[in-house]
């Protein structure tokens, strides 16, 4: 194992032409310093790179970051593919802009909350353990908040992005290979992104979801690319407006249905009367049902109380009610009644369907009739 220290960077074939410079002369003068896939495992004492703005680490063996705290410079950080497992000691890297940590082992996004200017972050492909996703502390997120615009999550067994929703200056966000699955989830988050231009959520479970590309370009009115296709405006556009039309007709439906001016489209049918001793099921014309004995109510497209047909049959209509409960308890009543009918061979009068103390009464006199 390799340990990053002075003399290794005066050593390294990177610097030796530093014509007639001394070493602390150019060490001081250093802004950018490249130690990728060197091996290296752990990081000495550096502060002789005190205008160190660019370190390139990735590729290496580190297992946890430490000795920057000298770097108050330094604006771009790349520890892609170490060991890493925490996220540490980056608290006085106040200028840092742009942090790669993607391919390590870090389980919880954590400690970032001094790093003011952080405007990208990018900690996708995560080696985690069985069964665990990535993990975003609030503290964390809450103070990133004003100055990230750069998200990268790939492939984190990810399932959920609502703590997320305060990022709402992310212009470029990509969460592709995920677990994602839950479209009005990402609706409620994504409408609070207002500058998103560019977003990944190929390899979702939710990319399977009924016009799933069609509802996020209209949440987000500023994205140009998703998925790696691009938006046309034009589409866009339409898209918006018929979603403005349909919760419009939706609106007025709702305000009508308050004012008592829509009802439930259902009314009992009955052919009553005693010519008709096998009174037709007008619903069994719409399936394959046979014709019901004795007047068994039918569920009519009607609104109007009373008609008679061309046999001369009264019709008796019961109108339909917003009290949908109400007209279901009537109905089992009438069909409580109609069965008394026909274990007694009796035809009620036709309107003593619509009144069960009639009807009781009327049976009770017909069963006196028949003792007699």
């Amino acid at each position: 194992m390799v340990r990053l220290t002075m003399d290794l960077i005066a050593k390294s074939s990177n610097h030796k032409n530093r014509r007639n410079c001394s070493l602390p002369q150019y060490l001081k003068k250093l802004t950018h310093l490249n130690f990728s896939n060197k091996n290296i495992d752990d990081i000495d004492d550096l502060s002789m790179c005190r205008n160190l703005t660019v370190l390139y680490l990735y590729d290496n063996q580190l297992t946890h970051i430490c000795n920057l705290g000298f770097a108050s410079n330094l604006t771009h950080l790349y520890l892609q593919n170490n060991n890493i497992t925490h996220i540490e000691n980056l608290s006085s890297l106040q200028r840092l802009s742009k942090l790669f940590l993607g391919g390590n082992s870090i389980t919880v996004v954590e400690g970032l909350e001094q790093l003011s200017e952080l405007k990208e972050l990018h900690i996708e492909g995560q080696r985690l353990p069985r069964g665990e996703k990535l993990i975003f502390d609030p503290r964390t997120v809450f103070a990133l908040s004003g100055s990230l615009c750069v998200l990268n999550i790939n492939n984190n067994n990810i399932d959920e992005v609502h703590d997320l929703a305060v990022l709402n200056n992310l212009t470029h966000f990509y969460a592709a290979d995920n677990q994602l699955q839950y479209m009005q989830e990402l609706e409620t988050v994504f409408s609070q992104w207002p500058q998103l231009h560019r977003m990944d959520l190929h390899g979702n479970p939710v990319c399977h979801k009924p016009k799933y590309r069609d509802r996020l370009i209209t949440v987000c009115r500023k994205l140009e690319d998703l998925d790696g296709k691009e938006i046309n405006e034009l589409s866009r556009q339409f898209l918006i407006n018929w979603k403005a039309s349909k919760e419009a007709k939706k609106k007025a439906r709702n305000e009508r249905f308050i004012a008592g001016e829509i009802t439930y489209p259902f009314s009992a049918d009955f052919l009553l009367g005693p010519q008709y001793p096998f009174a037709q099921n007008y619903a069994g014309f719409l399936g394959k049902r046979k014709p019901l004995e004795f007047g068994r109510p039918s569920m009519k497209m009607r609104s109007d109380s009373v008609r008679t047909d061309c046999r001369g049959a009264r019709r008796v209509m019961i109108p339909a009610s917003t009290h949908l409960a109400t007209e279901m308890q009537e109905s089992s009543k009438i069909q409580s009644q109609m069965a008394l009918s026909k274990y007694h061979g009796q035809y009620l009068h036709p309107t003593n369907y619509l009144d069960p103390v009639a009807s009781s009464q009327y049976l009770q006199a017909t069963l006196a009739k028949e003792q007699k």
